[in-house]
């Protein structure tokens, strides 16, 4: 059964790692459930939300350091910027931290599930919302493979606000933050998808390395499953950017909002009707 449970997770974490590198969300909207479901349905009880976020949490930094290093050879992750988001994610992921513990699990669901269906909304509703000319404090370029050019930038002080509500939202839900991180970048700061997305992940590993050292202080991390998911998020971490550089901006902000809409539908169904 061992053999089987680590088998399943393997193609768990190929699979998340692949989706969540493409799309620069880390993962953690699969992780989750895959901890809650498939953990609990073999060792009944070994996996409250609490361990099933910090186990994620744990991974993401696995597939985030995988997909980042391809990224940063594609020269298409915005390093400064990343760290300039890490400064807000930081403290908000350990903020997340303390916040988990306070939710039980039908709660923890359907908040998870709220949140998504907001990021899908939001990212409905951004090619409608007409362009302004905004004073941004740092202004950027880009032309993605198809030749078109891109001009995207933001106020200091407001990417770092919107990284702490990031940070926290990385710990509280153990998802990396970039449900919220790509939409924030292509909505109010106008990213191109593929810098947003190899940007983000970049700054999901900042801000996963200190929401898991939070989680191993306060036991929250499940070493087993962790190892079982780690080879393949590793794994799919590379192909996803792989696959990214293939792929048109329209087709990765596509496969976000299929994927935040679904699982966002599952979590509130299980809270309702579990």
């Amino acid at each position: 059964m061992v053999f089987a449970m680590a088998a399943l997770f393997l193609v768990v974490g190929l699979g998340a790692g692949m989706i969540g590198s493409i799309a620069g969300l880390g993962g953690g909207m699969f992780f989750v459930p895959a901890l809650l479901y498939f953990a609990n349905a073999y060792e009944p009880g070994s996996v409250s939300p609490q361990v099933a976020a910090g186990t994620s949490l744990l991974v993401i930094g696995v597939t985030a350091l995988s997909s980042s290093i391809s990224y940063i050879r594609q020269k298409k992750a915005d390093v400064q910027t990343a760290l300039l988001f890490f400064l807000g994610s930081a403290p908000g992921a350990v903020a997340g931290v303390y916040l988990n513990t306070l939710l039980p699990v039908k709660t923890f669901s359907l908040l998870f599930g709220l949140f998504q269906f907001g990021m899908f909304a939001l990212m409905m509703v951004k090619d409608k919302i007409k362009p302004r000319n905004l004073s941004w404090d740092v202004k950027r370029r880009f032309v993605d493979p198809d030749g078109v050019e891109y001009e995207y930038g933001y106020k200091r002080w407001a990417a770092v606000t919107v990284a702490f509500m990031v940070g926290v939202v990385s710990s509280l839900f153990g998802v990396g933050g970039g449900l919220l991180m790509v939409p924030a970048m292509i909505v109010l700061f106008r990213f191109p998808p593929h810098i947003a997305t190899a940007t983000s992940m970049l700054v999901i590993l900042f801000s996963a390395a200190v929401g898991s050292a939070t989680n191993i202080l306060h036991d929250h991390v499940h070493w087993l499953y962790a190892a079982m998911l780690a080879p393949g998020a590793w794994i799919g971490g590379n192909l996803g950017a792989a696959v990214a550089a293939r792929l048109k901006g329209k087709t990765i902000v596509l496969l976000l909002r299929v994927l935040i809409l679904a699982v966002g539908i599952q979590m509130i169904g299980d809270a309702i009707w579990k």
